[in-house]
């Protein structure tokens, strides 16, 4: 694969789409459209070009589609070929003053990849493939346009590794993005998020300095300089290639199933598992409405999916304490592991939501085990109190020894002249509910341009050494500026 998987058709068609946020947009001059052509491989002025590289699949930028909008339209879009490309780029950018915004998969729900104030979409998806398998370290070097499917394929077929990294998106959404939000795999409490995969990073500031870091393990050289691009969503510099650990392709798995009176009682066995420092690939916790909806079970069970996979000592450990911790729960069929692992990764009802006019999308916090009940009572209390509300439900898909990720889903049905009103309200009621509990305000989807009005709050103070930050390694602000709630020296963001 090598280009994104656009998330649902513009109506009128792509040639003819309009920005929807009315934020200062910064053109780009036929010479520099030359200047550009000149230090990178493919760039486009295309119209229908333009607006598909815009747009990610953020569910309030598909309502938008449907009236032909993106939410903003970049001017030009550059495809570099390689990292001295993408260095040329930038320093080229950077003395005209135009912004850039990087993008590959596109495949994010929050908007980070939306150019709002026009300048340069870096497309990197040409920047992709395995470069280098280290077997005795059981690391590899990966560019960041390459889409998870094809890594991870080839990872199996050719080398006996899994990095075992699998997003919902796993098809859709690339190395680059997973590092550039934090991202989480669904086997996440076996192999960690990707900022526990990740050994160093090549990346090129805004001007062109290039850099390389990480090192040894655990080396001790100072602040860890990868993590500081971890997360940063392009707003501190352009990740060029990863170094990442990887594993033998698992030899034995095992799986089970098991209901529960409640969902607070299969929160609590899920607490006692990892804490007895159990770590199975898969334990998914549903609520009683999400159980009966995604597994038809009785409306009375809380339905918990556990899977392990790897050696066979350790998955016969795993499972010995996973099945000890469940006693007081009925074991169900193993079947509905099967029939989650074959759909896991279907993300076709969203499109089909959204046309019926339904507005739908999902929250995914994380929490200490101790404020997790409160979140779950009253973020689901504050989502279904929104006029037009009708359903808000939540599982638990990630959890660790200090916590887990509670995640939300929420559907509504307002007038079509409310529903980007009720979207934002449902979002408003549920990100401060979930914050005034005790939770923050992403475990994965990052914060883009959607939650950036909320995380000077979330992180206090820190928000403004995060500023520090971008002002020191980025002075024009020119990388992926409206995003993470940064100032912008192209003027504020209309959103929301």
């Amino acid at each position: 694969m090598t280009a994104p998987t656009p998330p649902i058709a513009l109506a009128g068609g792509s040639a003819a789409a309009t920005a929807r946020l009315a934020s200062p947009s910064v053109s780009v001059s036929d010479r520099f459209v030359a200047q550009l052509e000149d230090v990178c491989s493919q760039v486009s002025v295309a119209a229908a070009d333009r607006a598909e590289a815009s747009r990610d699949w953020w569910p309030l930028a598909m309502m938008w589609a449907l009236d032909g909008q993106v939410g903003g339209l970049a001017a030009v879009v550059a495809r570099p070929a390689d990292a001295a490309e993408v260095a040329a780029v930038l320093d080229l950018c950077d003395a005209a003053g135009v912004p850039v915004t990087p993008a590959a998969g596109r495949s994010g729900v929050c908007g980070a990849s939306v150019p709002v104030h026009g300048g340069v979409i870096l497309d990197l998806t040409a920047m992709s493939g395995l470069v280098g398998v280290d077997q005795a370290s059981l690391t590899i070097e990966v560019l960041p346009g390459t889409f998870g499917g094809d890594l991870e394929r080839t990872l199996r077929a050719d080398h006996g590794l899994t990095l075992g990294h699998w997003p919902q998106s796993m098809e859709l959404s690339t190395v680059g993005g997973w590092l550039a939000c934090r991202s989480a795999g669904q086997l996440s409490t076996r192999y960690g998020k990707i900022e526990d995969m990740v050994v160093g990073l090549d990346v090129v500031l805004a001007g062109g300095r290039r850099l390389r870091t990480g090192g040894g393990p655990r080396a001790a050289m100072g602040p860890d300089l990868t993590q500081l691009f971890v997360g940063s969503e392009g707003t501190l510099g352009v990740i060029t290639a990863a170094r990442l650990r990887v594993h033998p392709v698992p030899t034995a798995e095992r799986r089970a199933a098991y209901g529960f009176a409640s969902f607070l009682d299969g929160l609590d066995a899920c607490r006692r598992i990892l804490r007895r420092g159990a770590t199975p690939a898969v334990l998914r916790l549903y609520d009683e409405v999400e159980s009966q909806r995604s597994h038809g079970t009785a409306g009375t069970l809380a339905v918990l999916l556990v899977m392990d996979e790897g050696d066979e000592l350790m998955v016969e450990a795993t499972m010995t304490m996973v099945s000890e911790e469940c006693t007081d729960a009925l074991r169900l069929s193993n079947e509905l592991v099967e029939r989650w692992m074959q759909h896991r990764n279907d993300v076709s009802a969203l499109e089909a939501l959204t046309r019926k006019g339904f507005v739908v999308d999902t929250m995914e916090v994380a929490g200490p085990w101790a404020a997790l009940p409160r979140i779950y009572r009253e973020a689901r209390a504050a989502l279904a109190a929104v006029p037009h509300t009708r359903a808000a439900t939540a599982h638990q898909s990630h959890a660790y020894g200090d916590g887990a990720c509670l995640y939300f889903t929420f559907a509504a049905t307002p007038p079509p002249e409310e529903r980007e009103a009720t979207y934002l309200a449902l979002w408003e009621a549920g990100t401060r509910a979930v914050l005034d509990a005790g939770g923050n305000l992403s475990h994965h989807h990052g914060i883009g341009l959607h939650r950036g009005r909320f995380l000077a709050e979330a992180l206090g103070p820190a928000h403004g050494v995060l500023a520090d930050l971008k002002a020191t390694l980025d002075p024009h602000g020119i990388l992926n500026p409206g995003k993470l709630g940064l100032p912008s020296p192209f003027g504020r963001v209309a959103w929301p």
